[in-house]
Formats: structure tokens, sequence, C-alpha cells
């Protein structure tokens, strides 16, 4: 099993997430930890050279041609030959039993294409971070309504990427989506672990929040732009429909708090507009970057 990691500019998320990996134990499997830097101009490469000394199993590889992370993403693809592939994020954690519970579920579910279990963890005070953990990643809902897991708790059998290709690398966000839809039209089985646990903080800024917001928003003109066929033509941007993370929580425990969560939702809606729109007027095709070929 190969575990891969893309990373920028963040070397206390990359020490964070090594710390955790690192410490995975599994009789049944040798694993291989792939870790990419994406171009990062601070410590973070140095931070996970150091890290990497010290366990024989973990490799640092440099993608800074290509910036975003399905590239640094595909560099791990290449590097690595598992016949399972494990797709985390720099900042995350995994309990011991992480591998097991995965190599598992793949088993006793016989999928090529899996998703994992998220769960927000919120130590900070403040709306923006309970808004965050209630809403971040219906990962279930995903896969049954839109056919596709976040690559940050993704598994995928190798024998997919040979046939439908890897990440499309031309897009700035929504490349998860755009994957999970070509791997469930060439007829792979997906699944969900709800037992293979991803701890992912949560977004505790409103400013952070809405930078997501506004990359989700240019990914998805993209999508249009280099999709037509399946996302509409860009200019019209889609209707929010199926799980978009702000109606499937529990209900908010005050008014005070339901107003905030309402606004914070039609914020985060707005910023994802402005992010197509931006797209849309101000974004170019990347011909200099190939599209996924199988």
């Amino acid at each position: 099993m190969d575990l891969i990691i893309p990373v920028y500019n963040d070397s206390t998320g990359i020490r964070e997430t090594l710390s955790s990996v690192t410490e995975l134990s599994s009789k049944a499997v040798e694993l291989r930890v792939f870790v990419v830097d994406n171009g990062s101009s601070d410590e973070t490469p140095t931070v996970s050279m150091e890290l990497a000394e010290d366990h024989e199993f973990v490799n640092v590889l440099i993608e800074d041609e290509i910036q975003g992370s399905y590239a640094a993403r595909n560099a791990g693809i290449r590097n690595s030959n598992g016949e399972v592939i494990v797709f985390l994020d720099a900042d995350e954690r995994v309990p011991p039993n992480f591998v097991e519970n995965v190599l598992s579920t793949v088993e006793t579910q016989n999928v090529s294409y899996l998703g994992c279990n998220v769960e927000v963890c919120n130590s900070a005070p403040g709306i923006t971070a309970k808004y965050n953990q209630q809403n971040a990643f219906p990962v279930e809902q995903y896969l049954s309504q839109e056919h596709y897991a976040p690559t940050c708790a993704l598994v995928v059998r190798r024998e997919v990427f040979e046939d439908v290709g890897l990440f499309d690398a031309r897009l700035i966000s929504g490349g998860d989506r755009e994957f999970g839809e070509r791997v469930h039209e060439a007829g792979y089985k997906q699944g969900y672990a709800e037992d293979a646990t991803v701890y992912h903080p949560a977004r505790t800024s409103f400013e952070s929040l809405a930078k997501k917001n506004f990359r989700v928003g240019r990914g998805f003109c993209q999508k249009q732009r280099y999709y037509p066929e399946r996302y509409g033509n860009p200019g019209i941007p889609p209707k929010p429909n199926g799980p978009s993370g702000g109606d499937d929580g529990d209900e908010p425990d005050s008014i005070f708090t339901r107003l905030a969560f309402m606004f914070l939702s039609v914020a985060m809606l707005a910023c994802r507009g402005v992010g197509y729109y931006y797209e849309f007027f101000f974004g170019e095709g990347r011909d200099d970057i190939p599209a996924p070929t199988s």
C-alpha cells in the first residue's frame, strides 16, 4: 500500500501528518509513504526531508513545474508502485488501525474506489470552526449522490488509474469529483469505509473558509471549460444541489447559531459565485497541461 500526501507551504501540517502515518503498523502489507512538495517557498521541504531521514519508507518528491494539488498527486502516483493507493492531505491524522481497516473494507466490499470517513476536529472557539465542523465532509452522501470522495480521504486501486487516467491537473478544485465520476462511468464499484477514519482539522477563520469556496467556484467553471458535455457551458453556474455540507448536520443549538450558520451558508455560496465568475472572465485554459488519458 502507498500513501500519497501533497503539501504546499505547510510545515506544521506535514509534520502532524507524518508523525501520524509513521505510527501505522500492518503485518499484512508493506507501507510506503510519498510526500509530494508542490514547490513550497518556506521550510516545508526541509521539514519533510528531516522526517523522512528517520523512516526509510517515507519518500519526498518535488513537483514544482505545475502548481496544483492534483499535479502533486499525479507525481506521487507515477513514482509509486503499490496496488492500493491512499490519498491524504497534509494536516490530517489517522489512527493506528487505519491500514487494516482500509484493506479490510476494500476486500469485504470488493471495491476499486473507496471513500473514508472524515471526522472534522475542532479545538478552537468561534462560530466559523463550529460551522465547518458540522458541514465539511458528508463523504457517504458524496458517493451515493455524486459518485466521488474527497482526495483528503480516498483509496484507489492502481488498475483504475491505468484504465481511466490520472487526476486532471488543469483543475484548481473539483478534480476529485471529476475523477470519481470518470471512475463511476467506467463501471468500477465504489464504496465507503465507515471504520477507516481520517481526522481533519476544522477551518477556524472566515478567510480560510472563504478562500476554499472561492477555489471551489473557480474549479467548477474550469470543469465546464474542459468538460461542457458533463457540466454545462461556461457562463451558466450550476444550481446548488446534492450534499452541499449545509443541511446534513445536527440542528444548531441556539437561534444565534442558526442565524450565524445561515449567514455563513449564504456568504460561502457568494464566495463560490465570485470564484466562478472570476475564472469565467479572467481564467485561461491550460493548454500546456495535457488532459488525463488512460
